[in-house]
């Protein structure tokens, strides 16, 4: 999708290594300035193509910053007239090997490169920001374009002038990502849409009855929901890594999605609501993987469909603000977030029918007793997990060797970083109790206290 009427001016994050630079790009970003993150040593062909008004060195490993090639990188820059911001104590030498100065004012006499002491982690500081906004606006010029009013209205035009007239159909699971780029489609071009709902049989416990009641009601004959739990099923069967779960079942909602498009006659494009972490985290372009998501990494290379993702370069806190412009409730708004393979990535190990039915129920209570302590839109994501661990516990003074269910509980703002959650010990407690009660085969709960980095939200 063209971006170029609402993103002319940008800024570039090339990042060195570490875990801060999708900190700054959204802080540029709430500045109303369209920012995107690349490696460093991005090709200076791909750089300069992307006509950045200026760029951010952002990461910490001072080796890599201060070689003899990265600083010739870094006067290409300068020579091709863009200013650059070094953040970060670990870049002050080449700041000062090229002639920089930590002073952010508009320069007199020719672009620099600008240095300051601000770390990645701190950008939310009052002094931070304020660094950020002089050289966004005053050195690089930026005007404050990047809204989600502008976004949508944008995109709507853009939608409509590769549509055209042609049907297309969205790949829909339900929750606030699938949910926005329907409706924002649907506005573009209303009853030209069709949606798809895959119940893959990854799903949480009454999910597929709630989803399709909201989206029947919503979009009437235009929401198809299809049962193909037993072809996914057949395609994880015996695997136990990761990577592979995700990509085999990405790859098959893709022939779904396929199948069905065909049964409605000539459709071009398929609907995706792939956001800009999953790009990221996918390791696309010369990103580096952290895992691959269904709708990015785990996408086959012969597609009949061409993707149509109008969501591609929005952080989660900017879907939720398109997602509330739109109009659409709060119970879909402020769903939580949950993975396109679903529960698939939340059993360790080789995943079969009886597992997926013990993590419904344990996932069941947690949620429920979440809510009941008042804490259900006070948490970011929740959920529980079904190890690959058994131990031995005791039942009615019998020995019992049972399951050992992880609890997670973050809070994050766009999924790129995240802090585990100090659940009050009454509600720990309350789930504890239930889940080894009402779910016999387990007999130990634990509670996952890890902030990612350096783990991730999901445990696969």
């Amino acid at each position: 999708m063209e971006r170029d009427s609402l993103t002319r001016e940008k800024v570039l994050v090339l990042d060195l290594g570490g875990h801060g630079s999708h900190l700054i790009a959204r802080q540029v970003r709430q500045l109303q300035v369209y920012c995107e993150i690349l490696p460093f040593m991005t090709s200076l062909e791909r750089v300069l193509e992307a006509k950045p008004r200026g760029v951010i060195l952002a990461g910490s490993p001072a080796e890599r910053a201060t070689s003899k090639q990265a600083t010739g990188y870094v006067e290409a820059l300068l020579d091709a007239g863009i200013p650059i911001l070094a953040m970060g104590s670990g870049l002050q030498r080449l700041v000062r090997e090229l002639g920089g100065t930590n002073e952010i004012v508009r320069a007199d006499q020719g672009l620099t490169i600008y240095g300051t002491r601000f770390e990645a982690k701190t950008i939310d500081q009052p002094e931070a920001e304020a660094a950020l906004q002089s050289f966004t606006g005053q050195v690089c010029g930026c005007q404050p374009t990047w809204t989600m009013d502008s976004f949508i209205e944008m995109s709507i035009q853009d939608i409509r002038a590769e549509v055209g007239g042609e049907p297309v159909v969205c790949g829909l699971s339900g929750g606030v990502d699938s949910t926005v780029a329907a409706a924002l489609v649907h506005r573009a071009v209303g009853n030209q849409l069709t949606s798809i709902f895959v119940d893959h049989g990854f799903m949480r416990k009454h999910e597929v009855e709630e989803v399709t009641g909201i989206f029947r009601e919503r979009f009437g004959d235009n929401f198809i929901a299809v049962d193909a739990h037993e072809r996914f099923w057949a395609r994880v069967k015996g695997v136990t890594d990761p990577e592979m779960k995700r990509k085999r079942i990405g790859a098959e909602f893709i022939r779904v999605f396929e199948e069905e498009a065909a049964k409605l006659g000539r459709i071009e494009y398929l609907i995706q609501g792939t956001l800009y972490p999953d790009v990221v985290e996918s390791g696309a372009g010369e990103a580096g993987l952290v895992k691959s998501h269904h709708n990015v990494g785990g996408l086959p290379e012969d597609m009949s469909l061409k993707l149509l993702e109008p969501l591609r370069w929005l952080f989660k806190d900017e879907v939720r603000e398109v997602a509330q412009k739109l109009g659409l409730p709060d119970e879909l708004v402020w769903r939580q977030p949950f993975p396109g393979p679903g529960l698939a990535v939340r059993i360790i190990g080789e995943i079969t029918p009886e597992k997926i039915e013990i993590l419904q129920e344990a996932d069941h209570i947690l949620r429920e007793e979440i809510k009941k302590a008042g804490l259900e839109r006070e948490i970011w994501q929740y959920f529980a997990v079904l190890t690959d661990t058994k131990t031995v516990g005791v039942h009615e003074q019998q020995r019992t060797y049972g399951y050992m269910v992880g609890i997670r509980a973050v809070d994050s703002i766009d999924g790129m970083t995240a802090s585990w959650v100090p659940l009050p010990y009454p509600v720990l407690e309350s789930i504890s109790h239930r889940i080894m009660q009402e779910v016999k085969v387990v007999n130990r709960v634990v509670y996952d206290i890890s902030s990612k980095p350096p783990s991730t939200i999901e445990w696969e």
